[in-house]
């Protein structure tokens, strides 16, 4: 039982908040297959819609940590595929430093491990190396959850992403104050990267979709775009 995340319980006489808070505190602690994953059900439910409707085959995932996730996206493309939804499924997942995530999961099938920066120029040819000419892409920016690192995997990545894809910048809450409970971090510049991305030449192929928060919960506000069709 020790593998289960702790629970929260709905007080409806407390404020609403109080229970967003128990969420995001439990949320960190929570995990798949025995690994942690840190991401709220509500987002991972999300996911799942995004990989259907999209025929996502491959995702491209910046930010490994534990490697939970990368797991959780495996094996959602694997039940695709035993669907006839798509072949040939791929998870590329991307960080700094992969410690943690080969302790925690070695090397599955299905998954590859690129070590780099995403500030590095050089990094989204590395990835494309791996990614087939025809690919569907999801491609997820959870990284450090600054400016800079936000912008450059905007401006680095969203190459990837087809018409009708989805590129889903994670943890926008850092600039909400009151989904945070922890002041100290706020506003590190998720949003603004996102906004400014939007203005570019790049990111006029891009349209948000707020419409896409549909849980009422979610750590993604604002992060979730759509490569809309000319």
């Amino acid at each position: 039982m020790e593998l289960l995340p702790p629970p929260v319980h709905a007080d409806l006489k407390a404020p609403l908040r109080d229970y967003w808070l128990a969420r995001e505190a439990q949320h960190v602690k929570d995990v798949y297959a025995g690994v942690r994953i840190q991401k709220l059900p509500e987002d991972l439910r999300m996911y799942e819609h995004l990989l259907w409707v999209s025929a996502t085959d491959t995702v491209i995932e910046l930010g490994t940590n534990h490697g939970g996730s990368a797991l959780w996206f495996r094996d959602r493309l694997a039940t695709m595929v035993s669907y006839g939804r798509i072949s040939a499924p791929m998870v590329i997942t991307v960080d700094l430093d992969h410690t943690k995530a080969h302790r925690a999961i070695g090397e599955p099938p299905g998954v590859s491990f690129v070590t780099g920066s995403v500030t590095d120029p050089g990094l989204p040819e590395r990835v494309a190396a791996l990614v087939r000419p025809d690919a569907r892409c999801l491609v997820i920016e959870d990284t450090l959850h600054t400016y800079e690192t936000t912008r450059a995997a905007l401006d680095g990545f969203a190459r990837f992403v087809p018409e009708g894809g989805f590129f889903v910048v994670e943890d926008g809450i850092v600039d909400v104050p009151d989904l945070r409970p922890d002041k100290d971090h706020l506003g590190t510049g998720v949003l603004p990267a996102v906004d400014d991305f939007l203005l570019s030449p790049a990111g006029q192929g891009f349209r948000a979709r707020p419409d896409l928060e549909r849980y009422g919960l979610t750590c993604f506000p604002g992060g979730f775009l759509e490569r809309h069709t000319a």
